[in-house]
C-alpha cells in the first residue's frame, strides 16, 4: 500500500530536484558579499528546517503508537528518524563548507545555531543503538516510541532557546528572509524548501514500501513452509510491519 502512487512522486521530485537546481544555477543571482558560495544556501537551509520537521513528524507518530499500539506507527516514525538523520548529516556538511567560506573556519564553537543543531543529530543518534540494546519486540518499540517523543519535544523547544540567544553569526534565516533576500533569491528558496520537503516524503516512502514488501515476502516464505527452526535469521534495529519482532 505504500508504493501505490509512488512512481508519479518519484518523477515529481526529480522534475522538482531538476527544477530547483536551474534556478539556483542560472536565475538566482550571486550574492553581493559571498558570491557563487552563498548558492549552498539553497542546500543547507532548506534541508536543514526538513530535518527537523522530520524529527516532530517522528514524535507525532510515536505519539499515535503508544495510544494505538499499532505497530505500523512505530515502523513510519523509525524511518522517519533514519531518513531525517541522513538530510542532518548533508545539513552539517554543508554548513561546515558554507562556514569556511563565509567565516574562514568549518566550525564556529560560539555559534548556538550551529551547537544547537549538533546537540540535535547526536542526540538522535542514539536512537538505533538504544534500539539494538532492547531485544523485547514490544518494550523495544514503545522505548523507541518514548524516546521519539521526548526527542521530539526538545527540537521546537532548543529552537527558541536559540532564537533568543543574543550571540549570533549565523542568520536568522527565518525572521530575515522576507526583508533580506531580493525577489529571486526567495521565489527559489521557496521552492528549495518545497522540493526538500518532497525528497523527504518521497525517500520515506521508498523505505516504507521496502519494509512493506519485505514483511510480505516473510509471510509467503512462511506459507510455503521455506522458513524452519534451522534456517539463519538476521536480526536488526529496524522494527517489524508484522508486528512480531525486530527480524528483518
Amino acid at each position: 500500500m505504500y508504493g501505490k502512487g509512488l512512481r508519479p512522486l518519484s518523477l515529481l521530485t526529480a522534475a522538482s530536484v531538476a527544477l530547483t537546481l536551474a534556478a539556483v544555477f542560472f536565475w538566482a543571482p550571486n550574492d553581493a558579499y559571498l558570491g557563487f558560495l552563498q548558492k549552498i544556501f539553497y542546500l543547507h537551509v532548506p534541508l536543514a528546517i526538513v530535518t527537523l520537521c522530520g524529527f516532530v513528524a517522528a514524535g507525532l507518530m510515536a505519539v499515535a503508537h503508544l495510544r494505538t499500539r499499532d505497530p505500523r506507527w512505530d515502523v513510519r516514525s523509525y524511518v522517519a528518524i533514519h531518513i531525517s538523520l541522513i538530510f542532518g548529516v548533508v545539513v552539517l556538511i554543508s554548513g561546515s563548507i558554507w562556514a569556511r567560506g563565509a567565516w574562514g573556519h568549518w566550525w564556529v564553537w560560539n555559534e548556538p545555531t550551529l551547537v544547537s543543531f549538533l546537540l540535535v543529530m547526536l542526540l538522535y543518534a542514539t536512537y538505533q543503538p538504544l534500539r539494538f540494546a532492547i531485544e523485547d519486540p514490544e518494550r523495544q518499540s514503545r522505548y523507541a516510541s518514548v524516546f521519539a517523543i521526548t526527542a521530539g519535544a526538545f527540537v521546537p523547544i532548543n529552537f527558541a532557546i536559540v532564537r533568543l540567544s543574543p550571540a549570533f553569526v549565523h542568520p536568522r534565516t527565518l525572521s530575515n528572509i522576507s526583508g533580506n533576500l531580493p525577489g529571486r533569491m526567495q521565489a527559489v528558496f521557496y521552492l528549495a524548501l518545497a522540493t526538500a520537503a518532497l525528497l523527504w516524503v518521497t525517500l520515506w516512502r521508498f523505505e516504507m514500501t521496502a519494509k512493506h514488501v519485505a514483511a510480505q515476502l516473510r509471510r509467503l516464505r512462511k506459507l510455503l513452509g521455506e522458513e524452519t527452526d534451522d534456517a539463519p535469521v538476521r536480526r536488526s534495529a529496524a522494527p517489524s510491519l508484522t508486528g512480531v519482532g525486530s527480524i528483518s
